[in-house]
Parts: structure tokens; C-alpha cells; sequence
């Protein structure tokens, strides 16, 4: 799967996963793929453990991408994961093999007030 390819399927990924389409969103990842959570210290091993774990994930979620880079097999999203209204920003680091992914690992970061010092230096945006 060239470039082109592996962009078009995680643009399908991310609509599937903010439409809760479990199983398109899904469709990216080989069966013995590993997701990593560095923040919690969770290991998914597995297609269907990582499907099931977004399953019975009980809150309400939307996905709102913010940009898709990457290249070869190696690709970052980084988008707005919304959990019953309440944001959290989110980079997702996809490792392809054979045109799946292989490996993928999650950083949350939640909001936080800017300081004080350095509002002097600084444009508010979103």
C-alpha cells in the first residue's frame, strides 16, 4: 500500500471511529496489532481486544481530526477526542506493516488555563 493508501485508510479510520462503526473502524489493524496507552501503562494486544475495549468504553465520544502526517510506515494523527462533551487533545503515532497497522500508540493531554506570564507573547486560538 503506497502513501496515498495508507492516508485514504485512516481518514476511514478516524470517520468510522467518530461515527462508533466498530467494525470499519477497525478494519486498519492487523490481527495481532498492539495498542499502546503510555499514561494509563494499558496494553491491547489484538484486533478484537482493541475493538472491544472502544466497545464497552462506556462515554460518548466524537473524533475531530486535526491533521494527518506521515509517510512509508510510520503516520501521526493528531485530532480533539471529545468524551461526553468534555475535550481532550490527542496524537495517535500508527506503525504500518503490510498495510495494516502493526502498532499504535495514544497521548492524551487534557486543556489547561495559559499563564499568566507569558500572555504578552501569546494569540488565543480554539
Amino acid at each position: 500500500m503506497d502513501d496515498q493508501g495508507k492516508l485514504a485508510a485512516l481518514r476511514r479510520h478516524w470517520d468510522a471511529s467518530d461515527a462508533n462503526d466498530f467494525e470499519a473502524e477497525h478494519d486498519i489493524y492487523r490481527e495481532d496489532a498492539v495498542l499502546d496507552y503510555p499514561q494509563s501503562g494499558e496494553r491491547i494486544r489484538g484486533r478484537r481486544n482493541i475493538q472491544e475495549s472502544r466497545f464497552v468504553q462506556p462515554n460518548k465520544k466524537r473524533f475531530t481530526v486535526r491533521r494527518i502526517v506521515g509517510g512509508n510506515d510510520l503516520w501521526v494523527s493528531e485530532f480533539v477526542l471529545t468524551y461526553d462533551g468534555v475535550p481532550s487533545y490527542v496524537v495517535s503515532i500508527m506503525e504500518f506493516r503490510d498495510g495494516l497497522v502493526a502498532h499504535e500508540t495514544q497521548y492524551f493531554g487534557d486543556r489547561f488555563e495559559p499563564s499568566s506570564s507569558r500572555a504578552h507573547l501569546v494569540e488565543r486560538v480554539g
